[in-house]
């Protein structure tokens, strides 16, 4: 088999700056002459981006990383990521040949070659992971080829946030953001190769420029709307305490921005979140929310919810669903929290126990879908015309979102993807609306 006949896949678990980080990887490899093909196939060496933001996710890393190698026992088998860089012996599974660190993540493509080229599997794996210790140089890592629809911009790295529960800073490091020119550059290619929708991503998106003399958030996101023939612009996870008078009155009017914002709540308990060690309070999350409907007319919200926090109790709990019923997010990423190792919220006091963790799961669930109903028939009565960017064609149907984020299927017999229609909703589904096109 010759080198430019090789197979490689490379699997992604997690938040949409591994999605960005693996597509750059595949890049990498696709430079030097390696074949990407879907992770599912027999292939001569697999990439595991992984994730550590639960006990779950390092489960399903470890159970996607034995999956591969039961798959195909002779390829090589490089695994990377947070969880890769969290807990390098765990995920140095019998069968792996490397274990590489977030900020060895673009020695990867190299070390998958040097790998392939010499042939033979190590008995122990090579582990290349070093503790993220002080801000440095954004890493050169982007991307040129995309999807024409939908592509995503990493613009920051790491975290200066120390909540209690979660492992990512560790595994992130510190707030690195990509120079303003550089996102400039990259997204006026995206533009110029005609895509229609960029996500700006990172993984405290909000926090970028504060390691950099170019401005802060709002000014970049002015930059961006500048830009000569600029479509639709999304934004990735947000802070609600980073949602201020200055920076909305900053974005309010850009003509790109998508009226969707996802701000990671978390909780709607105060005496929880202050557990947590965020930067705001209930009070403080709720005047967010009500900034931007504000100035942003139509606007929806997603977010984020753990339940089951150490010393949640049952007034904390229903104090969440109070919120949650007054904030009316459109979609909520709910679940119950789960310990990680090395922080500091599993050893607090007052652990919930799993199956009481579940059983507010379900309410929650319960309580959010009510919402999504009700906010989706009050769509679909005052303002059932929106303009769909189509992401996908599948089985006579073509799907895609509004600027809101809401999902939307219609019947079609002709593809689709990758342009922009306008629809009338005519129904909920699932898992947004169905509608029909306007001429």
């Amino acid at each position: 088999m010759t080198h430019q006949n090789k197979t490689v896949g490379v699997a992604t678990l997690g938040c949409k700056v591994n999605q960005y980080e693996s597509r750059a990887i595949e890049e990498a490899l696709e430079s030097r002459g390696y074949q990407i093909c879907p992770h599912e196939a027999v292939c001569d060496a697999y990439v595991v981006n992984t994730c550590t933001v639960t006990a779950e996710s390092d489960r399903k890393c470890r159970q996607l990383i034995r999956r591969l190698i039961s798959q195909n026992p002779a390829a090589f088998v490089v695994v990377t990521g947070c969880f890769a860089q969290a807990d390098p012996e765990g995920a140095a599974l019998e069968g792996v040949d490397a274990v590489i660190g977030n900020e060895q993540k673009m020695r990867v493509a190299e070390i998958v070659d040097e790998l392939l080229r010499q042939g033979c599997k190590n008995e122990n794996a090579l582990i290349e992971v070093s503790e993220i210790k002080e801000a440095r140089c954004f890493e050169p890592m982007h991307i040129t080829s995309f999807d024409r629809t939908r592509t995503y911009v990493k613009i920051e790295d790491g975290c200066d946030s120390h909540c209690t529960y979660c492992a990512i800073r560790g595994a992130r490091g510190p707030v690195r953001s990509k120079p303003l020119p550089e996102v400039l550059e990259q997204v006026r290619v995206l533009i110029d190769n005609g895509c229609a929708e960029i996500v700006l991503t990172g993984i405290e998106t909000a926090s970028w420029g504060k390691d950099l003399q170019e401005g802060d958030f709002g000014d970049l996101l002015c930059a961006v709307d500048a830009l000569p023939g600029i479509g639709r612009v999304r934004l990735g996870s947000l802070d609600p305490a980073q949602i201020r008078p200055k920076f909305v009155e900053k974005i309010a009017a850009l003509p790109s921005l998508a009226p969707h914002f996802h701000l990671s709540l978390q909780s709607g308990s105060s005496r929880v979140l202050a557990a947590m060690k965020r930067k705001y309070n209930r009070e403080q999350a709720m005047d967010a929310l009500s900034l931007l409907r504000e100035h942003i007319p139509g606007v929806q919200f997603t977010t984020d919810v753990i339940v089951g926090f150490p010393g949640e109790t049952e007034e904390d709990f229903e104090q969440t669903l109070d919120f949650i019923r007054k904030a009316r997010f459109l979609q909520i990423h709910a679940f119950p929290y789960s310990g990680r190792k090395n922080t500091p919220a599993i050893r607090l006091p007052g652990q919930v126990p799993m199956q009481v963790r579940r059983e507010r799961l379900h309410v929650l669930q319960k309580v959010q879908n009510e919402i999504r109903a009700q906010l989706l028939t009050e769509i679909l009565e005052s303002s059932p015309c929106k303009q769909v960017l189509f992401e996908t064609d599948h089985d006579g149907y073509a799907i895609g979102h509004t600027p809101e984020f809401i999902e939307v299927k219609v019947s079609t017999d002709t593809p689709l993807c990758g342009t922009t229609r306008t629809v009338q909703l005519t129904q909920i589904t699932q898992t947004g609306c169905e509608g029909i096109l306007l001429p």
